[in-house]
C-alpha cells in the first residue's frame, strides 16, 4: 500500500541480484480489480520465475497462479480494515483525512486516493486470492517471512494464525519489523529466492 517501482525491497534486490536475475517492479492501481487486470498482463508479458509480495501486495502476488511465491509480512488482514475504512469514507471528509495520513513517499509509489467504491472491493479482492491458497488446493509454492516486532500483527492487519490456516508451516521469523531490515533481505530474502530458482 503506496508501495511502488522505487520502493526499498525491490531496489535493494536489483542491486544485489544484478547480472544474475532480472528483478521487475512495476507500480499498480491501489483499485484491486484495476491492479489484477495490470498485474495480469505483466505476467503475461513477462512469464515471471518468481513472485514476490509485501504487505498488502501479497494478496495480488498470491492471485497470481502457477509460479512460486515469496512473501514479506503478508497482510491477509489488510482487506478487512480496508473494508472498515470503505464505510467510513461514507462520512464526509474522512477518505481526504486517511489520503493524507496514508500519503506515500515521493517518486515511483502507488498513488493512494480513499473511497467508498475502492476500498469495498478489497473484500472480494482477497476471496479471490485465497482461492489459489494451499487450504483451496493450490499447488503453488508459498514461503512467507514475518518480523517478530511487526507492530501490524497486534492488530490483526499481519497474522500468523491467518497465514498458517490459508497456508500451513512454511514460513520463518526474523528479528526485526513490518518492513524487513536491509540485513535480513540479504540474510534471509536473497538466499531464498536463489534457492527456489536453483541459482
Amino acid at each position: 500500500m503506496g508501495g511502488g517501482g522505487d520502493s526499498r525491497i525491490p531496489s535493494i534486490l536489483r542491486e544485489s541480484l544484478e547480472g544474475r536475475i532480472l528483478v521487475v517492479c512495476r507500480t499498480y492501481d491501489f483499485d484491486p480489480e484495476i491492479a489484477a487486470a495490470q498485474i495480469a498482463s505483466w505476467v503475461a508479458e513477462l512469464c515471471p520465475s518468481l513472485v514476490i509480495g509485501e504487505s498488502l501486495g501479497a494478496v495480488q502476488a498470491i492471485r497470481v497462479k502457477g509460479v512460486p511465491h515469496l512473501f514479506v509480512s503478508p497482510s491477509l488482514g489488510g482487506p478487512s480494515w480496508l473494508c472498515l475504512c470503505a464505510w467510513l469514507c461514507l462520512i464526509p471528509g474522512v477518505g481526504l483525512i486517511f489520503d493524507r495520513v496514508y500519503r506515500p513517499r515521493e517518486g515511483d509509489r502507488q498513488k493512494l486516493h480513499f473511497t467508498f467504491r475502492t476500498l469495498i472491493k478489497y473484500p472480494a479482492h482477497r476471496r479471490a486470492a485465497l482461492s489459489n491458497s494451499i487450504a483451496a488446493g493450490s499447488k503453488d509454492y508459498f514461503h512467507a517471512f514475518f518480523g517478530t516486532r511487526d507492530h501490524y500483527r497486534r492488530s490483526g492487519v499481519v497474522s500468523i494464525r491467518a497465514w498458517r490456516r490459508y497456508f500451513g508451516d512454511c514460513y520463518d521469523l526474523y528479528e526485526g519489523t513490518h518492513f524487513m531490515e536491509e540485513e535480513f533481505v540479504h540474510s534471509m530474502l536473497i538466499p531464498k529466492i536463489l534457492e527456489v530458482l536453483h541459482v
